[in-house]
C-alpha cells in the first residue's frame, strides 16, 4: 500500500492545522457561528478577555510557536500560518473537537495545500486550552471570539474525552496500546553496524550511537528495526529528507493523532535528544546483523547431556503444579511450588523472559527471553538446573516443543523477531537443525516486508505440525516437521498483524488476534485451513484466550482488548450450536482498556480479566472477576495490588493463572525494578486472599505458567 507524501508519520502541528481543517466545512453555517460568538464572547467577558488572551500566548509560545512560529506566520510547505488565516472562521465547535483530538488529511489554508497531521491537544488543562485558542482567534489580524472554559469543559465531556491520560497519548492509541507496542527492543547498539550516508544531516559518531540507543529503545517497537513500518509508519530517509529537520522536531516534540507519542511535551526526551533523532532519521537506519547457524553453534551450550541426566525425579515435589514465573528485570525465572507456595529455585535467563513452555513430557520447561536467549530446565533434577541454552537471534518472542503422538519432545521451535525467522532445534540438547526466514510478501497489498515478526507459535495436536504466526505480513504457516531435511509448509492468509492466540477446548481450532486489523482468525488445524476472520473490537489481546460454558451461547473463546474496555466472545462449537459458531456472539464491558490476559478453568464459574496498562491506577492494581453463569451482572473488582502490601511502585496486576486444581488464581503485582513486587493467590471460589508471595529475590513478576495447565492448553 502506497502512502501519500505524508500520511506517512508526519506532523502539520498544533492550532493552525486543526483550526483549519475543520473550518471547511462549517464556513457554510455563519448565522450558528454569528451566534456561537456571542453566546461566548459574552461568557468571557467577565472573567476579562485581555486577561485569557494574554495567558493565551504564553501557552502558545510553549506549545505551539515551534511550528507555526511566534509571529503566527507558519513555515511554507510545511506548517500552515495562522495568521490572517482563512480557517479560523466557522464551526467553534468542530473547530475545538479538533483541537482536543487532532486531525489529519489534506486541506488548503489561504490558497496553499497542506497534507499532514495534527496533534491532539487534550493533555493540556481546559484554562490553557481556551487561553490558547482566545490568543489565536483573536491575534495577526484575526478578528475572533473568546473561548471560555466552561466552553471547553462542556465540549470536552460531550466528544467523551475525560481520560487526560489518553488524551496526552492522542487520540489514535490508547495508553495501554502505546505501552505495549513501544516496549523496548533487546537490540542494543553495539550490535548493529552503523553507516553515515551522503545527503543527510550530519551526525557526530557519538550522536549516532545516542541516536541508534533511542531508537530501539523507544520507537523499534512500532516502526521496526528498519524503519520499514510495523504497527507504526515507515520512517525510512525517503520520507524523512523531504521533510526535513525542523519538521521532524515538531513531529517527535509533539506526535500524532495516530498514536505517535510526544516525546518532547511529555518530558520523555530532552531537546537536545529530540534534534539528534530528528538528523538521525534522515539517515540510513543502522542495521543489525543477521543471526545465522554458525552464530547459533557458536551461541549454543550443553551444560547436561541427555545421558547424564536423572532417570526419574529426584525430589518428591508436585512437578504438574509448579509455576514458572518470569522476573522480568532480574533476567531470571522463579520457580515456584504451587502446593506449598515456596520458591524452589530462581534461574538466569534471557532477558524479559516472554514465555515458558513445558515440554511434551512435563519434564522440561523452555523460556525465552526478548534477547532471543532460549534456556532448557530439566525439573527433574533437584532444584531444577538449566541442561542447555542457545541464543536464535537478536530479540525474540516465542517458543514450543512437538506434542503430536510420536514425535513428543522430539523438536524445539522458536521465533525471532530479529532477524525475521524460525529455528528447529534437537528438542533433547537445543542443537539448531534448520533455519527458515519469514520475510515475504503482505496478505493485503502484497507488498515485500523485510522485517515480518514471529509472533505466536503452538504446537498442533493433530499432525506433526507447528503453527507458525508472520505478524507483519499476516501469514499462518504450518510448518511440517515430520522430515526435518524437507520442511513442507502450508501457508495460510489470514490478516495483519498477528499476535496471541490459543486454542479452542476441543484443542482443533486455533484462535489468534490479528490486532491491528481488529480480527481473530481460526484455523483449523485438522483440516489444515482457515475457517474464519471475526470481527472483535480495537486491539484484541487475547494471551491464550479463555475457553468457557456461555449460559446462553455454549462453549466459546474470550478475548480482552488494548484498545477498549470490551471482552468478545467467540462462539467455537460449529457441531452443537452451528448458529453461533465463529461469530462474535457477545461484547460485555470490563474494567477498562489496556487488557493482557484473561483466564479461566474447566473447575472454575470465574473469568478473571486484567488491565495493568490501563492509565487509571484503581484499574491496574485490580483484577476484575465475572460469574460465568451471570455475565451481564458485571465484574466485581479485587484490590490485588492493595492486597499484596508493597510500597510506592506502579504495582500492574498482570497475568491471573490458575494451578492445576483450578481452585486457586495467581497473580503478578508488577512494580519497578528497584521496587517491591509481589505474588499474591485467591481462592477462586471465595474470591479472597489466599497468600503473597514476596521478598528481595521476586523482582519485577510478570508472567506466570503453571506446567499442568499450560502442557494441556488448559485457560
Amino acid at each position: 500500500m502506497k502512502m501519500n507524501k505524508l500520511s506517512i508519520l508526519v506532523l502539520v502541528p498544533m492550532l493552525g492545522l486543526t483550526l483549519g481543517a475543520c473550518s471547511q466545512e462549517a464556513a457554510d453555517k455563519p448565522a450558528a457561528a454569528a451566534n456561537d460568538t456571542a453566546v461566548h464572547t459574552a461568557e468571557v467577558s467577565a472573567a476579562g478577555k485581555d486577561e485569557l488572551i494574554a495567558k493565551g500566548e504564553a501557552v502558545y509560545l510553549a506549545n505551539c510557536a515551534a511550528c507555526h512560529q511566534p509571529n503566527g506566520a507558519g513555515l511554507a510547505g510545511a506548517f500552515p500560518p495562522l495568521a490572517g488565516s482563512d480557517f479560523l472562521k466557522g464551526d467553534r465547535k468542530a473547530v475545538m473537537g479538533a483541537a482536543l483530538f487532532g486531525l489529519s488529511g489534506p486541506i488548503t489554508v489561504n490558497g496553499v495545500e497542506y497534507n499532514g497531521v495534527m496533534p491532539s491537544l487534550g493533555h493540556l488543562p481546559d484554562e490553557d486550552l481556551a487561553a490558547a485558542l482566545s490568543y489565536v482567534f483573536n491575534s495577526w489580524g484575526n478578528d475572533g471570539a473568546a473561548v471560555s472554559v466552561a466552553e471547553v469543559a462542556a465540549l470536552r465531556i460531550e466528544l467523551g474525552q475525560t481520560d487526560r491520560a489518553a488524551g496526552e497519548r492522542h487520540q489514535g492509541a490508547t495508553e495501554g496500546e502505546l505501552k505495549y507496542q513501544g516496549a523496548p527492543s533487546a537490540i542494543s547498539a553495539d550490535d548493529t553496524r552503523q553507516i553515515m550516508a551522503a545527503g543527510g544531516p550530519i551526525l557526530s559518531e557519538a550522536e549516532f550511537a545516542t541516536a541508534t540507543q533511542v531508537y530501539f529503545e523507544r520507537c523499534a517497537g512500532c516502526h521496526g528495526v528498519l524503519r520499514k513500518g510495523a504497527t507504526g509508519k515507515p520512517l525510512t530517509p525517503d520520507i524523512t529528507k523531504e521533510k526535513g529537520t525542523e519538521y521532524l522536531k515538531a513531529l517527535i516534540t509533539y506526535g500524532s493523532p495516530a498514536g505517535m507519542p510526544n516525546w518532547g511535551t511529555s518530558g520523555d526526551l530532552t531537546p537536545a535528544e529530540i534534534d539528534i533523532m530528528a538528523r538521525f532519521l534522515q539517515q540510513e537506519p543502522p542495521a543489525p546483523p543477521d543471526w545465522n547457524m554458525a552464530d547459533m553453534q557458536d551461541s549454543w551450550k550443553l551444560m547436561v547431556a541427555p545421558k547424564d541426566r536423572p532417570d526419574s525425579p529426584q525430589h518428591d515435589r508436585n512437578i504438574d503444579n509448579f509455576f514458572a514465573v518470569t522476573l522480568r528485570d532480574a533476567g531470571k525465572v522463579a520457580i515456584i511450588d504451587g502446593d506449598t507456595k515456596e520458591v524452589v529455585t530462581i534461574l538466569p535467563t534471557g532477558y524479559a523472559v516472554h514465555i515458558s513452555r513445558p515440554s511434551a513430557s512435563g519434564r522440561y520447561i523452555l523460556t525465552i527471553g526478548r534477547d532471543a536467549k532460549v534456556d532448557m530446565v530439566d525439573l527433574w533434577m533437584d532444584p531444577p538446573q538449566i541442561v542447555s541454552e542457545i541464543k536464535i537471534g537478536l530479540e525474540a518472542r516465542s517458543v514450543e516443543t512437538s506434542k503430536y503422538k510420536g514425535y513428543e519432545d522430539k523438536y524445539t521451535i522458536a521465533g525471532a523477531y530479529w532477524p525475521p525467522q524460525f529455528v528447529v532445534m534437537d528438542g533433547d540438547t537445543l542443537e539448531p537443525l534448520k533455519i527458515v526466514s519469514t520475510r515475504g510478501m503482505t496478505v493485503d497489498t502484497q507488498e515485500y516486508h523485510p522485517e515480518p515478526r514471529v509472533a505466536a507459535i503452538v504446537a498442533s495436536h493433530e499432525h506433526p505440525e507447528f503453527i507458525v504466526n508472520v505478524k507483519e505480513t499476516g501469514h499462518i504457516l504450518l510448518v511440517d516437521y515430520s522430515d526435518i531435511d524437507s520442511l513442507s509448509i502450508t501457508d495460510i492468509e489470514a490478516a495483519r498483524f498477528l499476535h496471541d492466540g490459543g486454542w479452542d477446548s476441543t484443542k482443533r481450532y486455533f484462535l489468534t488476534a490479528a490486532n491491528q486489523s481488529d480480527k481473530v482468525a481460526v484455523v483449523d488445524s485438522r483440516d489444515r485451513k482457515l475457517v474464519a476472520l471475526i470481527d472483535v473490537t480495537k486491539t484484541p489481546h487475547p494471551g491464550r484466550g479463555a475457553n468457557i460454558i456461555d449460559p446462553e451461547f455454549g462453549p466459546v473463546w474470550v478475548t480482552s482488548a488494548l484498545g477498549n474496555s470490551n471482552l468478545s466472545f467467540l462462539g467455537t462449537d460449529p457441531v452443537g450450536h452451528p448458529d453461533n459458531a465463529w461469530k462474535n456472539v457477545r461484547i460485555i464491558a470490563g474494567m477498562g482498556g489496556g487488557s493482557l490476559f484473561v483466564k479461566s478453568h474447566p473447575n472454575s464459574t470465574n473469568l478473571w480479566v486484567d488491565a495493568p496498562l490501563n492509565p487509571d491506577e484503581s484499574f491496574s492494581q485490580s483484577i476484575a472477576v465475572f460469574d460465568i453463569n451471570d455475565l451481564e451482572a458485571g465484574f466485581e473488582t479485587l484490590p490485588i495490588g492493595e492486597w499484596a502490601d508493597l510500597g510506592e511502585g506502579p504495582k500492574r496486576v498482570v497475568q491471573p493463572e490458575f494451578n492445576k486444581a483450578g481452585d486457586e488464581v495467581w497473580f503478578s503485582v508488577w512494580s519497578g525494578k528497584e521496587q517491591e513486587s509481589a505474588i499474591v493467590v485467591v481462592d477462586d471460589k471465595t474470591r479472597e486472599l489466599k497468600a503473597v508471595i514476596k521478598g528481595p529475590d521476586i523482582v519485577t513478576p510478570t508472567g506466570k505458567f503453571n506446567i499442568y495447565n499450560t502442557l494441556h492448553d488448559i485457560y
